[in-house]
């Protein structure tokens, strides 16, 4: 495991107090090592975890031809360009009931979606595209559709031995399905990442306090707790911590004993009463950057190390618990939108690299600013926006009015992020942008 001084080295140009989002993320990535350990899981338990292991599909999917509309299946060797065809009907092919007779030379089999396709037909054509021809006879068209047609082949959704789903995948409802297609009932998962994050400072209330003067409403942890719900991890919540060097020293103890990665927010600038980062300093390897970005500008990173934990003789080790070591520290700014913004840029990134997860994160998404924007080259902004599509289908965004750092509204307000990258000007009205939806993520 590199210390914060190895892996400052490894970076050219590393300027603690002059970091690009760039540095960054290459400094994170680094910095973070996936979980290791695994759990086998029922389906249902399986929805947000990442998968440990290639799953090899035991069957074939589907495990026959078969047919992909309502209709009636033939030879398509009967089909003759420019000619009607009629044919007598043989009989009924139904999904988990398939026509086992044979076919002769100028009939056909009256067949629903998912049916086998019988013996020697190759062709569905649809329903609608048939006309009674009476005497239990059909009558298609010339021309109507061609050899092959409405034809599902055997195995091309999934071959039997062949790699389904790749370790690294995050299971979404779509991979649960494909899952459930094979006929397996449980699948092999990294263990739950669990995370730890508490809010700082003397002037913090918790909903439900009574207002007193100078004190603000602690935004902060339903923020995180809900953005960290959408991660699929185990959401540890520590509460308040006053500023009090003895209290902090408890709460970063406790959290590194019960979780792989703690979150704080408040307390990394370098103001007088902030305690958190000198004791951060004292309990672990920590580096406090000052990043060219906007909103978000102080945070800490690092790790805490942990106590091993003594068992009970004949006593196993929990599989869900923290890795013996260290816990990663993210210590994010303490104004509402800049929680926001420093998790969603750095730490959700970071954090499903933990999870072991492979999957890329989505694009940036090209939308014409409808409203001049102020910018300074270097340095990166997010800006809350509000993303539309114009009637041409072109997508158009603007912001969702006063971009402070603490006014949480606006993000309430947004659908998006306007990223307006390091090296960027100023904006003018029908520029394009770069922007990051929100859609699944708040």
């Amino acid at each position: 495991m590199k210390t914060i001084a190895q892996i400052a080295a490894e970076l050219q140009g590393y300027d603690p107090q002059a970091l690009s989002v760039a540095d960054v993320h290459a400094f994170l990535q680094r910095l973070v090592e996936p979980v290791v350990a695994t759990q086998e899981v029922g389906l249902f338990q399986a929805l947000g975890r990442v998968l440990a292991r290639d799953v090899i599909s035991p069957i074939s999917v589907p495990s026959h031809d078969n047919s992909a509309m309502d209709g009636y299946a033939l030879a398509g060797a009967e089909l003759v360009a420019g000619q009607p065809l009629t044919l007598r009907v043989a009989g009924s092919a139904f999904a988990g009931k398939p026509w086992a007779g044979a076919v002769a030379r100028g009939a056909c089999v009256r067949i629903m979606t998912g049916a086998v396709l019988p013996a020697g037909l190759d062709t569905v054509v649809p329903q609608e595209f048939t006309t009674d021809a009476g005497n239990g006879c059909i009558r298609i068209a010339a021309d109507t559709l061609k050899p092959g047609d409405n034809r599902r082949f055997k195995g091309e959704d999934l071959m039997q031995g062949r790699v389904a789903l790749a370790p690294g995948e995050w299971l979404g409802p779509a991979a649960l399905g494909l899952l459930a297609s094979l006929g397996l009932e449980t699948v092999p998962v990294f263990r739950r990442l669990r995370v730890a994050y508490f809010s700082t400072g003397d002037e913090i209330l918790s909903p439900g306090d009574p207002p007193r003067e100078a004190a603000v409403y602690d935004s902060n942890r339903y923020t995180v707790f809900g953005m960290l719900s959408r991660l699929g991890v185990e959401v540890i919540d520590m509460g308040v911590v006053r500023d009090d060097p003895a209290l902090l020293e408890a709460a970063l103890r406790a959290a590194a004993q019960r979780a792989d990665a703690i979150i704080t927010s408040g307390g990394v600038s370098v103001g007088e009463a902030d305690h958190m980062r000198a004791m951060m300093q004292q309990l672990g390897d920590m580096a406090f950057w000052r990043i060219a970005m906007r909103p978000g500008r102080p945070m800490a990173v690092g790790r805490i190390a942990r106590a091993r934990a003594s068992r009970p003789a004949g006593q196993q080790e929990d599989a869900a618990a923290p890795d013996p070591g260290a816990a990663l520290l993210f210590g994010l700014p303490g104004n509402p939108v800049a929680v926001m913004v420093t998790f969603l840029a750095f730490v959700r990134p970071a954090l499903l690299r933990m999870m072991a997860c492979t999957r890329p994160a989505p694009p940036l998404l090209r939308a014409i600013s409808t409203e001049a924007l102020r910018k300074k080259a270097g340095r990166t902004e997010y800006q809350r926006g509000s993303v539309s599509t114009a009637p041409d289908g072109t997508l158009h965004v603007r912001t969702t009015g006063n971009q402070g750092s603490g006014v949480l509204r606006s993000m309430v307000q947004a659908n998006g992020l306007i990223v307006l990258h390091h090296d960027q000007g100023p904006v003018a009205v029908g520029d394009p942008v770069d922007v990051m939806l929100l859609d699944g993520v708040l």
